[in-house]
């Protein structure tokens, strides 16, 4: 159900980071650069002017330490992944190490837990970027979706928020009631060529929440997802003819420039924790 290929060298060549962590930054800075503490930082630029997912060299792009992991009781075994981004890679300040925890519940759920400590102030803001396609082939503008999200953050041209945030009534982004994403995409032609926008969700940042229930009406097959993130990004594969779905739960874009966005800064003493969770069912 997440797009893939037949061997590793396809894999990186044509989906690139296809359910990869993104970071150290997902999504959009713009300028690709920040100031913080009165320091400018310049980050490498690879969306046009901007960083996007943390530029060319991010988490996608690096070689994380992996080890399996069985708990006494035999139940839930996981994987955690463990990553170091030394000073100034890609631009970003302090040395930031990262832990992913990957675990397969028995009610069929993919839990991702997220953790970060830092001896320097930073941005981070880390996603999974899984491409879904519950249908298995094919492309994915007949999944049906519902966002539990009745605003989301406007942008430019260059997708950076303007930092206004708007209701989603009236426009081709309300999903508040079970829509197929293809219903009304068109609309979002030729710019941005589909859906790649961020949502506002109404997350306490402690337990997960159920915002997204994604299905597939031929299929059968449900996705539900939680997340204890104050945003999504819905990306409709628009470079891949919309053959995928991506559900990126995420800080908004562009957050270290816009400061009525809630914060991403880590600060050392602290700890980023962040949990997302897919459950998969079949229709009733």
């Amino acid at each position: 159900m997440v797009l893939g290929a037949t061997n590793i060298e396809a894999y990186l060549k044509v989906f690139g980071g296809a359910a990869a962590v993104m970071g150290r930054y997902a999504n959009r800075i713009a300028n690709a650069k920040f100031t913080l503490d009165g320091v400018e930082y310049k980050l490498a630029a690879n969306n046009g002017k901007n960083s996007l997912h943390g530029g060319p060299r991010n988490f996608s792009k690096v070689v994380w330490t992996g080890k399996p992991c069985v708990p006494p009781n035999q139940s839930n075994p996981f994987v955690e992944l463990t990553y170091v981004s030394k000073d100034g890679e890609e631009g970003y300040p302090g040395n930031l190490t990262v832990k992913v925890k990957y675990t397969f519940t028995e009610n069929n759920e993919l839990r991702v837990e997220y953790e970060a400590t830092t001896d320097k102030a930073t941005p981070v803001n880390l996603t999974n970027h899984a491409y879904f396609n519950l249908a298995g082939g094919g492309d994915a503008l007949d999944h049906e979706l519902w966002l539990a999200a009745d605003k989301y953050t406007v942008f430019n041209e260059e997708l950076i928020p303007t930092g206004e945030i708007a209701s989603v009534k009236g426009t081709p982004l309300d999903f508040t009631t079970p829509t197929r994403i293809g219903a009304r995409i068109d609309q979002l032609k030729p710019k941005p060529g589909g859906y790649d926008h961020n949502f506002v969700l109404d997350s306490n940042g402690k337990e997960p929440v159920l915002f997204a229930r994604l299905s597939d009406p031929k299929s059968g097959r449900v996705m539900e997802v939680r997340t204890t993130e104050p945003g999504v990004q819905l990306y409709s594969a628009n470079h891949l003819k919309h053959a995928a779905v991506c559900l990126e739960t995420q800080h908004y874009p562009d957050s270290p420039n816009q400061p009525k966005f809630p914060s991403t800064i880590l600060r050392p003493g602290e700890t980023f924790k962040s949990t997302t969770v897919f459950a998969f069912s079949v229709m009733k």
